[in-house]
C-alpha cells in the first residue's frame, strides 16, 4: 500500500465500486481500495494524492455487510 497504493487490479486488490468507490474523509472524497487479505477478510483503505497518505479506514477477518 505505501509504495503502491493503485497496483494493476486483480482479483485480490482493487478499487471499491459504486456508493463505497469513494469515502469522505475530512473536507475530501478519496478512492477507496479494497485488499482481500483471506476469502473473507479484508482491508480497506484510502489514496491521499495530496497528502502522500495512505488512510486505513477497516480491517477484518469477516466479510464487510457493506458489500453484501
Amino acid at each position: 500500500m505505501r509504495a503502491n497504493p493503485r497496483p494493476p487490479e486483480d482479483s485480490r486488490h482493487h478499487r471499491l465500486r459504486y456508493d463505497l468507490a469513494t469515502r469522505k474523509f475530512g473536507a475530501q472524497e478519496l478512492e477507496q481500495w479494497q485488499i482481500e487479505v483471506t476469502g473473507s477478510g479484508r482491508v480497506w483503505y484510502l489514496v491521499d494524492d495530496e497528502a502522500h497518505t495512505v488512510w486505513l479506514v477497516w480491517a477484518g477477518t469477516g466479510h464487510p455487510k457493506a458489500t453484501d
